[in-house]
């Protein structure tokens, strides 16, 4: 698997060309988390809160393996660099541990396997909030989600790629 890395700030994904931005944005997130955080929060905020009109209206639960397709247009506008958002729950933010973080990038994995993706983002699970740090994270996530022919960009903060960026050249 090919990894690169983009910061979690919406000035640097709107900076994507379109041939540049990966098909999909995975965005793990906890089910008691409000307001959405991280890569969530940013999108949640592009897209004037469907995300969180979503959550409040219990369309979105964020139990633990919910995975919901959705595509970021609002009014006919693309919002986001994306073609398609991936909101993938992660359960009680209180019963994350690294044995959910693996289960979690197992089933991302999957789930880009099953759309077929040859470039995709992804917020590691456990990012959000901090319950990992940048390199276990992607640690749990390079070893779990398995080796394919897909290229994974990272979304992670400046200080998290320093911290994590070894694990990117292996």
């Amino acid at each position: 698997m090919k990894v690169s890395f983009l910061n979690c700030e919406l000035g640097k994904w709107d900076m994507l060309e379109p041939q540049q931005a990966p098909e999909a944005l995975f965005l793990p997130f906890f089910a008691d988390e409000r307001p959405l955080r991280g890569a969530a929060g940013l999108c949640d905020w592009r897209l004037c809160g469907r995300l969180s009109r979503m959550l409040a209206s219990e369309r979105l639960s964020g139990q633990f393996g919910e995975t919901t397709l959705y595509p970021p247009r609002v009014g006919g506008l693309q919002r986001l660099p994306f073609s398609r958002l991936v909101l993938f729950g992660l359960g009680p933010a209180d019963r994350f541990d690294e044995a959910h973080a693996k289960d979690a990038a197992k089933k991302l994995g999957e789930s880009v396997r099953r759309l077929g993706l040859q470039r995709y983002a992804v917020a590691p699970p456990g990012r959000s909030t901090g319950r990992l740090s940048a390199r276990r994270a992607l640690e749990i996530f390079l070893d779990a989600a398995g080796s394919d022919a897909a290229e994974a960009v990272i979304i992670e903060s400046a200080a998290g790629q320093k911290e994590a960026a070894d694990l990117a050249r292996r």
